[in-house]
């Protein structure tokens, strides 16, 4: 084959052509649709990094929010639990307040309980002991207790008390004044006389005597004009210490 340089001139002109061609329509508006694709890309890189930032700044903050909630909600949870334990300690205290006032109801009811069965008890000690000394006296007392009784009854007719031999003098005025005598057994002659000249000597009017005898006084006297009445006998002892008994 022969080199033919027209040939190879029309081959360079026709590359050169194509060259231009290629250029002119393919390439340009290649490289536009590649620009305006780069800048598309370059727009949206930054509107995702601006997004991104808006994100960051976003969760910086509800991160700050977060904690402030935290805080605010610790402080809240400590100031109900001080109130809480304020109003247990408050409720506590008027609840140890009311256990005390009934424990002290309690204890008041209990020694009353304890001081009325303690009464009780000395009052049915000193009911038995009145029925045990009044049964002794009925079996032992004899005319010779009732001798030392009438004596004893001599001695205080000597210190009478005026009130008395004021009520005497001034009843059934200037008029025989009668004085029942009560003993259990007969008086003798001696003691009658020894009683009515005692008698005689307090009271500054006539008197008269009246004797009877009364088994229920087991031993000794009682000497009485109406609503006076002069005991030294074991039955009106006995019947003051049930008495003292029943007022116990």
């Amino acid at each position: 084959m022969e080199f033919n340089l027209s040939t190879f001139s029309l081959e360079i002109i026709n590359f050169l052509i194509l060259v231009w061609i290629l250029q002119r329509l393919f390439y340009k508006p290649v490289r536009n649709i590649i620009a305006q694709r780069k800048e598309h890309i370059d727009q949206s890189l930054a509107e995702a990094a601006k997004m991104r930032q808006e994100a960051e700044e976003l969760k910086k903050s509800y991160g700050n929010r977060l904690q402030e909630w935290n805080l605010e909600k610790q402080s809240a949870m400590t100031q109900l639990h001080q109130q809480m334990e304020t109003e247990r300690q408050h409720h506590l205290l008027i609840l140890h307040k009311e256990l005390e006032q009934e424990r002290s109801k309690n204890q008041a009811a209990l020694q009353r309980q304890q001081q009325e069965l303690q009464r009780h008890q000395q009052t049915l000690a000193l009911q038995n002991g009145a029925r045990f000394a009044t049964l002794l006296l009925q079996q032992t007392a004899g005319p010779e207790l009732e001798s030392r009784l009438f004596d004893v009854l001599l001695s205080q007719l000597k210190q009478l008390p005026k009130a008395c031999q004021s009520i005497l003098q001034t009843t059934e005025n200037d008029a025989t004044l009668t004085i029942h005598v009560s003993s259990v057994y007969p008086l003798s002659e001696r003691q009658v006389q020894q009683l009515e000249s005692k008698f005689t000597a307090l009271i500054d009017k006539p008197l008269k005597f009246q004797y009877s005898l009364d088994p229920a006084l087991i031993a000794g006297l009682k000497i009485d004009k109406d609503a006076w009445v002069l005991h030294a006998n074991l039955q009106y002892e006995l019947s003051g210490f049930a008495e003292f008994a029943d007022d116990f």
